[in-house]
């Protein structure tokens, strides 16, 4: 059986401090929400490719998030690591709607 995507309501975009990762529980998953300092909101898997840092608590810098653990830069849009290393997380959809951040998982 295959599991259904839908929007859940997470928090208040105004509640999330910028550049800062928070984690937030979602359907039995661990995400990283982030509020970049353009104002966008982004969500990613909070498990580094490699030994499952929790990427909630890097660096944020643009667009990137630095693994807390090993300093592997991370793509906030499309989860790819920068090479030289290799691996991806999850990226997940979010919607902003009065205020609210609404992730699809």
């Amino acid at each position: 059986m295959t599991a259904t995507k839908e929007w859940t309501k997470i928090m208040k975009k105004s509640e999330l401090p910028q550049q800062i990762g928070k984690e937030v529980h979602i359907k039995g998953k661990s995400i990283a929400l982030f509020h970049l300092s353009n104002g966008e909101v982004r969500a990613i898997e909070n498990r580094s490719p490699h030994r499952n840092g929790p990427l909630a608590e890097g660096i944020v810098s643009g667009e990137y998030v630095f693994c807390p653990l090993y300093d592997w830069k991370i793509s906030l849009v499309t989860g790819l690591v920068q090479k030289p290393d290799n691996g991806c997380v999850e990226v997940y959809e979010i919607e902003v709607k009065d205020d609210d951040i609404y992730v699809m998982v």
